[in-house]
């Protein structure tokens, strides 16, 4: 039963190319950009996100960082290789953060291998080498298929709900947090939870707030 935060262990054949692909100068090099994008569209959330990640490794000097230019604790190869996911929400990310993800490979992107938001009705060209940034813990996802001879493959990174919380309780389990706090501190608790979409929302940055602005044609 999963009771605190915890590395991923894998068999020995597997740790040792899992382990080539993160000291890999071009996964290092994807897992940079799209941390330098974060910085800069989403600070708020990514100061957020650096925070918690932060006081994680801090606690438990046990748990490694995958990759030290990522706010990011999780990282996922699919190597296909003709990856192709089907529509699904993630519900242990943690709901108002962003799941970067990279598509790489050979395809004709504009026939297939198409990103699909379900809720938002929204079909999106995805070419190899493209990045996309989405709240996979509440929007619904896939792709679409490609080519017999084309081939797919996705690098993600992500960020467990349940981290956050563990932080945010103390470094401890929901039932011990629960169990161990005053009625105050449980009415607290019950308005924050309630309000939590919004502080959530809050982390996001309008253009205006990050300094920029767009002319809307006339």
């Amino acid at each position: 039963m999963y009771q605190k935060p915890a590395n991923v262990v894998h068999n020995k054949s597997n740790s040792k190319v899992l382990q080539e692909l993160i000291e890999a100068k071009a996964f290092q090099r994807l897992s940079g950009f799209a941390t330098g994008v974060f910085k800069t569209w989403a600070p708020r959330l990514y100061d957020y996100c650096k925070d918690h990640l932060n006081q994680l490794l801090a606690s438990d000097q046990s748990l490694v960082r995958i990759f030290d230019n990522s706010v990011l604790p999780v990282a996922a190869f699919n190597f296909g290789p003709r990856t192709v996911c089907l529509p699904h929400i993630d519900y242990g990310n943690l709901p108002f953060n962003l799941c970067w993800i990279w598509s790489l490979g050979r395809y004709d992107w504009v026939k297939g291998g198409h990103l699909i938001l379900w809720d938002l009705k929204v079909v999106i060209e995805f070419p190899p080498g493209s990045l996309a940034a989405i709240p996979s813990g509440v929007c619904r996802h896939s792709n679409t298929n490609i080519g017999r001879k084309e081939t797919r493959y996705s690098f993600t990174q992500y960020a467990p709900g349940a981290n956050f919380r563990w932080v945010d309780h103390g470094f401890q389990t929901e039932e011990s947090y629960v169990a161990s706090r005053t009625k105050a501190e449980a009415a607290t608790e019950r308005q924050r939870k309630k309000a939590r979409w919004a502080m959530g929302l809050s982390l996001f940055s309008t253009l205006e707030q990050l300094g920029l602005s767009v002319e809307l044609p006339s």
